[in-house]
């Protein structure tokens, strides 16, 4: 018999770090535990106040509700868990966990058994000039090929300077720049300001404006010079049916897959089949997760053989985040199988 429990958990950051909805200081993660005649599993509830979907009050009690039915047994679960998606990825791991000879190998490839690494891009944080600029230097520093930069929350054209100044000095052979912007502009001045983005060769622009607006952003993918990734639109579009209608209208260049945001790693291979179908690409972002969810979104990752940079660089930004085989190194995110997993929440 499976028994279950979860645990709150409060991530902190090392530094306060910037986006166009604010300075996020803490990151409130749940933990589903699960055991069996003395085998355990345990999975990474990765709820986003704020952004997800399943931002509720309730959220609690549903997890309460999963550990007291249990033994309805996994799909039964993620059917009855539709409407949270980071209960459903930390159900997919919790088992996976449970039922894998490492609690924390979930998944095999070359990235768990050959130390392959998975390309990741370099996260560059909204905040001052100096201090973005400061982010800048030390991840092309550390050796980083991919950079994604946060704008929309300082003024437009400073942040056209500091784009400028790195291309002024790496071409787009040396360094892939992507920008997100997180919903920050407006409809009206979307495609002008996309246009003085495009002038700096960039790879792609993630949610110009706010998701919801379908009309408005299938004009804009339709007239853009930039190409354009759908990142918070695919939150809270549960069924296949809209997905694919979703996808259909407004015909973006890219979707990005956040398993704990859209439903965990079945919902985000359904979306990426739709999008495959519609010659729509993809790949894989964190959503600030402890090193538990990161690790099990990686290893998925690594399944897939993606030749794209994925947004998988989240790992070090936490003071209490817990020691694990992850491993940065020069724009590539590594699983080290000679370090321990120090994971003392139970």
């Amino acid at each position: 018999m499976i028994k279950a429990t979860y645990y709150k958990y409060i991530l902190q950051f090392k530094t306060p770090s910037g986006t166009s909805r604010g300075i996020l200081k803490t990151k409130e993660t749940w933990f589903l535990y699960l055991s069996k005649e003395g085998e355990f599993g345990v999975g990474e509830c990765g709820l986003f106040r704020g952004l997800s979907i399943d931002d509720r009050p309730d959220y609690e009690d549903k997890l309460k509700w999963v550990c007291n039915n249990i033994e309805l047994g996994l799909d039964i679960l993620l059917a009855k868990t539709i409407h949270f998606p980071s209960i459903q990825i930390g159900l997919e791991q919790a088992f996976l966990s449970l039922q894998s000879p490492s609690p924390f190998k979930l998944f095999v490839s070359n990235f768990t058994e050959s130390n392959k690494a998975i390309d990741i891009n370099g996260l560059i944080w909204m905040g001052d000039r100096e201090f973005m600029n400061d982010q800048i230097k030390e991840k092309i520093a550390e050796g980083f090929r991919c950079l994604k930069m946060k704008i929309g929350a300082i003024d437009f054209a400073t942040e056209i300077q500091l784009i400028a100044s790195i291309r002024k000095e790496f071409s787009i052979k040396d360094i892939e720049l992507r920008v997100d912007a997180n919903g920050a502009f407006k409809p009206s001045e979307a495609l002008e300001k996309l246009k003085i983005l495009s002038n700096y060769d960039l790879h792609s622009i993630e949610q110009p404006i706010r998701q919801g607006h379908y009309q408005e952003m299938a004009l804009l993918c339709e007239e853009t010079p930039l190409p354009i990734a759908l990142d918070e639109e695919l939150i809270g579009v549960f069924d296949v049916t809209k997905r694919t209608k979703m996808l259909q209208i407004i015909k973006p260049q890219y979707i990005i897959l956040k398993p704990s945001l859209v439903g965990g790693f079945k919902e985000s291979l359904e979306w990426i089949e739709l999008a495959k179908k519609s010659g729509i690409g993809w790949w894989v972002t964190s959503a600030l997760e402890s090193n538990i969810g990161l690790n099990a979104i990686a290893q998925w990752t690594a399944t897939l053989k993606s030749s794209m940079p994925q947004g998988l660089g989240t790992g070090g930004l936490f003071t209490n985040n817990f020691d694990s085989p992850l491993e940065v190194n020069k724009g590539g995110l590594y699983y080290k199988d000679n370090k321990n997993w120090n994971f003392n929440l139970i």
